[in-house]
């Protein structure tokens, strides 16, 4: 695109879409056939990629108008976008196979912090309060996105055809969101002494969290052939990773990694503390006008 208003415009496959409407219109005509599995397992899978993606874009959405200039207040509110997107798929999809009469907004707005399944990555603050800043904000995007792009390429042959249509679809969408992590890494490490020690430190940062991302959970092991066991991402993570911070003359951060609580972390539904805080800024509106339609 020639800039960054053309990504706001509805024209055509290639465009981003997800926007809050019309979201449907990527799973048209998709076989909505529930596979032959536990349903309680591909529920919590669902919820696992679903809550990923709705906790992450409300992480991205609080750098609306704050970002370092104008094309990145864009590219920053489009990435939230998309996996708001991703979420609302998701999330339908879980309250498809659950079968208890929750919609998307149920699941979004009304179940509490340890019902939620997202890796702690998502959640952390990372800024551009007190908590963090851009610098970690781009480590974070780099390391998301690279992350989540490596699953979803596996994914897009799950024997669930609602996953493998919404992997199929978000790839296209992680690819730009990894592409731009990359390119601004390469910027902040290659620009002033300041910015560089930002990127740096914004790795430090993040890059705690990232075990987590490749540990093969109960129910990702509980279903072959549906879910895509994260282990089997690692070597094209590195790579890619290894790839970027060799460019950018940065060394891979040897950080101690933040262990989970009696075996259990953001799978489990065991948060970071920022999570409640994350979470009464998300919910506050649905549960203070319980049943309101906007």
């Amino acid at each position: 695109m020639d800039n960054a208003y053309d990504g706001l415009t509805d024209a055509g496959e290639e465009k981003h879409w997800a926007f809050g409407t019309g979201f449907t219109a990527a799973l048209a005509g998709v076989d909505r056939a529930i596979p032959d599995a536990d349903r309680d397992s591909l529920t919590a899978y669902c919820l696992m990629l679903g809550d990923d993606a709705l906790i992450y874009s409300q992480r991205l959405a609080e750098w609306c108008s704050r970002a370092p200039e104008l094309e990145e207040d864009v590219a920053l509110a489009n990435i939230a976008l998309d996996l708001l997107g991703q979420a609302r798929l998701l999330l339908s999809r879980a309250a498809e196979i659950e079968g208890v009469g929750r919609d998307e907004d149920a699941l979004a707005y009304l179940r509490d912090e340890r019902e939620f399944r997202n890796v702690r990555l998502a959640e952390i603050d990372c800024g551009p309060g007190p908590g963090g800043d851009f610098g970690t904000t781009i480590a974070r995007l780099l390391i998301f996105s690279t992350w989540r792009l490596a699953v979803f390429q596996r994914l897009v042959t799950s024997a669930d055809p609602v996953l493998a249509a919404v992997a199929a679809k978000g790839i296209k969408e992680l690819a730009y969101h990894r592409d731009h992590a990359a390119q601004w890494v390469l910027r902040l490490a290659g620009g002033t002494e300041y910015s560089r020690e930002r990127i740096v430190a914004g790795l430090d940062r993040v890059w705690a969290f990232t075990e987590e991302l490749f540990a093969t959970h109960r129910v990702e092991a509980a279903l072959p052939g549906i879910a895509v066991d994260p282990a089997s991402a690692r070597a094209e993570f590195d790579q890619v990773i290894d790839t970027v911070l060799n460019a950018a003359g940065l060394d891979r951060p040897q950080v101690k990694q933040v262990a989970a609580l009696a075996g259990q972390a953001g799978r489990d539904g065991v948060h970071t503390a920022a999570m409640g805080f994350l979470l009464a800024e998300l919910q506050h509106i649905a549960r203070s006008m319980p049943g309101a339609r906007w």
